[in-house]
């Protein structure tokens, strides 16, 4: 980004040439999961919920409670997809529960 355009862009271009050239997307990805995952998830799955991390590919999300992890082991594929719709990509492929 050291030269000069002169033609006006939309910020929403420049941001994206300014995340990509910085490498910037998988930290704000993942800053992007742990609000998702609080604000999809609501308030009483947040409660029991001790992190969540995006490495790579895989949604890894530490959980204090067993009983709620089994449950949520049965909706994985529905939680990928309210994910990823949320990030508008496909940036999570899979989902560890611990």
């Amino acid at each position: 980004m050291s030269a000069r355009k002169d033609e006006p862009q939309p910020i929403e271009d420049v941001l994206r040439q300014f995340t990509a050239i910085n490498k910037l997307e998988k930290g704000l990805d993942n800053v992007k999961v742990v609000a998702l995952w609080a604000d999809l998830m609501g308030s009483g799955v947040q409660a029991y919920t001790s992190s969540v991390k995006l490495i790579g590919n895989t949604l890894h999300v530490s959980l204090t409670s067993s009983v709620l992890r089994e449950e949520l082991n049965y909706g994985k594929d529905n939680i990928i997809a309210m994910l990823n719709e949320g990030l508008q990509k496909e940036s999570i492929k899979k989902l560890v529960l611990r």
